[in-house]
Order: C-alpha cells, then structure tokens, then sequence
C-alpha cells in the first residue's frame, strides 16, 4: 500500500496536552511532504485556530475544519467548500438546548459568538486561542442571510450524553451530531462529516481511497477512519475508536503520528 494523502486530527492527536507539536511529529510530516505524500489537518476548529498549525508544519494544501463543514487553502485562505447550518434551523437549536440550560456557541467563518460568556468560554479561549464574542444570538441569527458553520455545546459528560440522542431524534438527517471531547457537543449541518470532506479532498488531488491514511482519536473522526484505506487510532483514543481502525499507534504524548507515518507512510513509499 502506498499511501499518497494523510489527514491528522489536531486536539489529541497532533497536538500533545500542552497543545504543541512534538519536533520528531514535525520532522516526520516534513519528509513525508519531501516525498510528495499530501499532508492536511482534519478538524472541527475553526480555520483561523488551525492556521498557525498548519503554517508550522508548512502545509500549503487546503485543510478540514469544522469537521467537514469548511475546507479552505492555508495560505491563500481561499474556501474551495462550505456547508451551513441553515440560520432558521441553527435558531430552532440554539433555542431549544439554551431552552435546556445548556451553554451553546455558534461559528460563523472565523467568529466565535455565544448568549453569554462564562467558564465554558474562557476554557475554550485557552484550548482554541481564539476569541468568544458575546451577542444575542437569536438576532445575531435572524441577520445572518445563509447560516452558521457549526454549534458547539460544552457541558458534562453525562448530561451530553444524554442530550444528543434527544437532538437526534429531534432533528434527525438534517444535523450531523458527534463528540470531539467528553465535554464538546458539535453539531453541524447533516451533510458533512471529516470522512466526507476528506473523500472531497481525496477526489480533488486525483488519489484513490487505498492510498489515504487518516489518524484521529474521538468520534468526530470515526468517519474518516472509516473511510480512509489505513484508519489509525491514538493510542489515547477511546477504546470505540481504536476498535473501529485498522491499527493502533502510539499516544499524542508519545508521538504517535510520526509513529504511524514512520511506519506506514515514510517506510513504504522509499
């Protein structure tokens, strides 16, 4: 198997906890792009919060955020795809989970906006290193002629747990709903996953599905190692994920996507 394009997950995956890159990751994704292999991130952050990453690593490909709702070139900032919740269906949810008691943010390209800014939002500030804006969300939405990017609802893990399948059944095929972190609930229009983005981006650079490899470790990027001809699971992942792929690598703490592309990309493409 010759592996052509790689996707990588950024929270847990690229990232190790302090939310740097190791330099033995760096140094691995740069010899595979020496070889010619595609390289791109894949995640559900906003483009501005994955950029200084990828610009890092010196991706100029286009890179998957909001988990398949927006691929947009690195440094052009041309968006080659962007999929919204329409705004009266992103309305009729934020309604209903703030009608809930559950703390919402809403994505709107690079601007991050919620009713009311409180330790939710400051935690997020310091995991994503962007901004939370405070406005009414409700007119925010009724000015917004198209739609939003994504929802995300932050909360404890069982009271998440409990609220997704009461979304789902509520809105059924028209949201994609799916877990990024114990505490994140992100929901984005039903169309778009990463597996689907990534499928997109595969077909764009002419690289059959048998030569992408995709490396995550949570739900959000169950269908992208579903889909990818290798799936690798972080050793961190949970054990849902790691049964779902193909192989299991070493943890983000223990580098290992330069693991899984020492092995599977660098090695069988000298």
């Amino acid at each position: 198997m010759t592996i052509r394009l790689v996707a990588m997950d950024l929270d847990d995956t690229l990232l190790r906890d302090d939310w740097t890159i190791s330099p033995r990751v760096v140094k691995a994704i740069q010899k595979a792009q020496a070889q010619g292999v595609k390289m791109t991130i894949a995640t559900g952050r906003t483009p501005i919060s994955a950029r200084p990453y990828a610009e890092q690593l010196g991706l100029d490909v286009p890179v998957i955020t909001y988990h398949g709702a927006m691929i947009q070139q690195v440094l052009s900032g041309d968006i080659l795809f962007r999929c919204v919740i329409p705004s009266l269906l992103a309305t009729e949810i934020v309604q209903d989970v703030v009608g809930r008691g559950v703390y919402a943010q809403i994505y709107l390209k690079n601007r991050v906006i919620t009713s009311e800014l409180n330790e939710w939002s400051h935690e997020y500030t310091r995991l994503a290193s962007v901004c939370v804006e405070e406005a009414d969300l409700s007119i925010l939405l009724s000015q917004e002629p198209e739609g939003v990017e994504k929802i995300l609802l932050i909360g404890e893990e069982s009271d998440l747990d409990q609220l997704a399948p009461l979304l789902k059944q509520c809105y059924g095929e028209k949201v994609y709903i799916t877990k990024s972190k114990p505490r994140y609930l992100e929901i984005t229009d039903g169309s778009v996953n990463k597996g689907v983005a990534l499928a997109a981006l595969a077909e764009h650079f002419g690289i059959d599905q048998s030569e992408v490899m995709a490396i995550g470790d949570s739900f959000n990027d169950l269908e992208m190692i579903n889909y990818a001809g290798l799936g690798v699971a972080m050793g961190n992942a949970r054990l849902e994920i790691q049964n779902r792929a193909d192989i299991i690598t070493t943890s983000n703490e223990e580098d290992g996507v330069a693991e899984a592309i020492e092995r599977y990309v660098l090695d069988r493409n000298m």
